[in-house]
């Protein structure tokens, strides 16, 4: 599922380039019984799970967190306070071999009268790191002005990413070299070389990280979630989830429905066991051929800025000749049609990233070459920043094929991506070569999680543009289906993925007015789009 919440990640193997990157409650409380049944885990050993989890949660709120400033190299800047959560490897074993989970917080800028707890975040990926989540308070950010006086905000990276027991799948050097492959196949020997690159890329995840990678499950995170509140000394769980985010929201709503006391969750994943995973990204092909002929719509709308094109067609040859430039001759010898399609898929991704693209297009057209390879080339100094690429989507990678049987017959891949890309070229071949490593996955695909509402959950919140690339607005209707008393803001015509940080007040006041009331619209809610970009 090619989607990071608020950023894009590298995409994966040979196929695209690398891009794509308070106070606690006094004293501790004990964590309620985690609420699970066979019903709801299928495949998971939820029994024992669930057992492993509350010893686990009990653990964690007798201990709580040892906060401390930040290593000066997480690049945070203080007041926000760091410190560790341990959990287990495996929730059935809750005595075995542990591993710390990295949290991060900043302490609500209101009076202690009103605070109202933690509001801890999931960017998405999987794969992405949550702890830049309480910059947004020393950010001064207005959106999340009002919210922030009532809670401290919580990040923390995930099992595998970052600072918590991070996993590889490669050399991050060699993930990031450029150029790459082009991801749509000129031949059978193409596609034949892209299945190697995936099966050797699955053999190094087991290689280099083969110990954590059973474990790498959206609902061993969700439990992970669920120490981290225990850990807090939070008798409840408030919860942002954004992309991926929203899943493991779901899943957390699934399995501990009675610890939920706000949760919004923000451009959805469809939660439905036939779409996660394979059936998901298949959607996300179609889905983001729509935003970028949204995109072009409003690059040949702004011709006089851009020059390069008056009409959608003629800036989609604007592209197609820019691609097969790169592809006979790499731009700059590095800048080939993987990398372009990393660099230019941020614009269906966000609305944010228009102006930018449209900019680097522009100044290419106009014999700029250098703006382009700056733009879409990969840093090969940047080992920090590659070391994070080359993270992200390993875990992405392992959660994603761990959460979910995926097919194991490469004419089952083949015949899905030959015909969806024959009307929606744009990201279908790139998407099946970055997920194909699933088909080849060398631990125990799980069965996934019967999403649905369980004893004593609240009313939670979803928020979702009607035009998502990265989550069809399909995901949302079905989980507002699942989740009873759950309630839709819709944000129409519009289609950036992540809705909650842009300025919409229709938006914005309802998502305030939930997390500091817990009140929600007696019904649905259609907000007019936020402010199209302009050149």
């Amino acid at each position: 599922m090619r989607k990071t919440g608020l950023h894009r990640r590298a995409a994966a193997l040979g196929s695209a380039g690398a891009l794509v990157t308070a106070t606690l409650i006094a004293g501790a409380v004990t964590a309620p019984a985690a609420s699970a049944s066979p019903a709801t885990g299928h495949g998971y050993g939820q029994d024992r799970e669930a057992r492993g989890a509350a010893i686990a949660a009990e653990r964690a709120a007798k201990t709580g967190i040892d906060w401390q400033d930040c290593p000066a190299d997480w690049n945070l800047p203080k007041p926000i306070q760091c410190g560790w959560v341990t959990v287990p490897v495996d929730y059935a074993k809750p005595y075995g071999k542990q591993i710390k989970i990295a949290v991060d917080r900043i302490g609500n800028t209101g009076s202690k009268s009103e605070r109202q707890g933690a509001l801890i975040y999931n960017p998405g990926g999987p794969g992405g790191s949550g702890l830049r989540f309480p910059a947004r308070v020393t950010a001064k950010n207005p959106v999340w002005a009002k919210t922030a006086q009532a809670y401290d905000f919580v990040g923390f990276d995930p099992r595998g990413v970052g600072k918590s027991a991070p996993i590889s799948c490669v050399d991050p050097q060699e993930f990031v070299k450029a150029p790459k492959m082009d991801p749509v196949p000129d031949s059978e020997a193409d596609k034949r070389a892209q299945r190697k690159l995936a099966r050797e890329y699955a053999e190094g995840c087991y290689e280099r990280s083969g110990a954590m990678l059973p474990h790498m499950t959206t609902p061993n995170t969700a439990r992970d979630l669920d120490v981290i509140r225990a850990a807090l000394g939070e008798k409840k769980l408030n919860y942002l989830g954004v992309s991926y985010g929203t899943y493991l929201g779901a899943v957390y709503g699934t399995l501990f429905p009675g610890h939920v006391r706000r949760m919004v969750v923000d451009s959805v994943v469809n939660p439905s066991r036939d779409k996660i995973w394979y059936q998901a990204n298949l959607d996300q092909d179609v889905a983001f051929e729509t935003r970028w002929q949204d995109w072009q719509d409003w690059v040949a709308r702004n011709d006089a800025t851009f020059h390069l094109g008056d009409t959608r067609a003629e800036v989609q040859d604007q592209w197609l000749k820019l691609r097969a430039t790169a592809k006979k001759n790499p731009i700059g010898g590095i800048v080939g049609p993987a990398e372009l399609l990393s660099f230019f898929q941020s614009a269906p991704y966000y609305d944010s990233a228009w102006v930018p693209v449209a900019t680097v297009f522009s100044k290419y057209v106009a014999g700029d070459t250098q703006a382009l390879v700056d733009a879409a080339a990969p840093d090969l100094s940047d080992t920090a920043g590659n070391a994070a690429s080359e993270n992200g989507n390993a875990v992405y990678t392992a959660v994603e094929c761990a959460d979910a049987k995926w097919p194991t017959n490469w004419r089952t891949w083949d015949r899905d991506n030959t015909r969806l890309h024959k009307d929606y070229p744009f990201l279908t071949w790139s998407n099946a070569w970055m997920n194909l490593p699933c088909s080849t996955w060398p631990v125990k695909q799980q069965t996934p999680l019967n999403v649905k509402t369980g004893k004593g959950l609240p009313p939670v919140l979803i928020v979702q543009s009607e035009r998502d690339a990265a989550t069809p607005y399909a995901g949302a209707v079905e989980l507002h289906e699942r989740f009873k008393g759950s309630r839709l803001i819709t944000e129409r015509d519009a289609g950036s993925h992540g809705v909650t940080g842009l300025v919409n007040p229709c938006v914005n006041d309802r998502v305030d007015t939930y997390l500091l009331t817990g009140k929600v619209d007696t019904r649905d809610v259609t907000c007019a789009p936020h402010a199209t970009p302009k050149p």
